[in-house]
């Protein structure tokens, strides 16, 4: 009996909504590096350097939601709220309506028209799911750090305004690398 219990505990999922998060996250990552507008912070790394800290962070803090303990509320409140504030970002920098109550961008950083249905169920998966893990799994005394990953919004907003404007450029620069919308975008 103790076996069946032990290995029923194993398969929970300490922070579930954090781990979507953190899935949303790579997946909104993993969609701008398919649709050829870049990844978050290579303009200031470069290719190589933003996939090997991505590679290495988002796993982590997956990990960690799924299995972690109680000393790392605190780094997963400050990524849920990070995560939180990415998502909202985008609905920040582009236009957007509501759709059925939902917000829904209506144009966004080189997405071909195609691609913008999918991209906008990632950012609002991405957004539920941080919503959800700041006020279902954070814990009383980790509060702050989750009010310092909202706070990060702003220069996150900043960065973003940034790498569009690089992503332009190096559109020109190398097209057949690069969405065919970040061509079409003045600056």
């Amino acid at each position: 009996m103790g076996n069946r219990r032990s290995s029923r505990r194993g398969r929970h999922i300490r922070r579930p909504f954090s781990a979507l998060t953190a899935l949303g996250t790579m997946a909104h990552h993993a969609y701008e590096v398919r649709s050829g507008v870049g990844l978050v912070f290579e303009p200031f790394l470069g290719r190589s350097a933003s996939v090997a800290l991505w590679a290495t962070q988002l796993p982590a803090w997956l990990v960690v939601a799924c299995v972690g303990g109680r000393r790392f509320d605190r780094w997963l409140a400050l990524n849920s709220g990070m995560g939180f504030s990415g998502a909202l970002v985008h609905f920040a920098e582009w236009p957007w309506e509501l759709r059925r109550g939902v917000p829904t961008l209506i144009q966004a950083e080189g997405m071909t028209p195609e691609r913008l249905p999918a991209y906008n169920a990632i950012l609002q998966s991405w957004l539920v799911a941080g919503a959800l893990a700041l006020l279902l799994e954070t814990p009383r005394d980790a509060r702050r750090w989750a009010l310092l990953g909202i706070a990060m919004g702003e220069p996150l907003r900043r960065s973003a305004a940034h790498h569009f404007r690089w992503a332009r450029e190096q559109a020109r620069q190398e097209p057949e690398k690069w969405s065919p919308a970040l061509r079409e975008q003045p600056d």
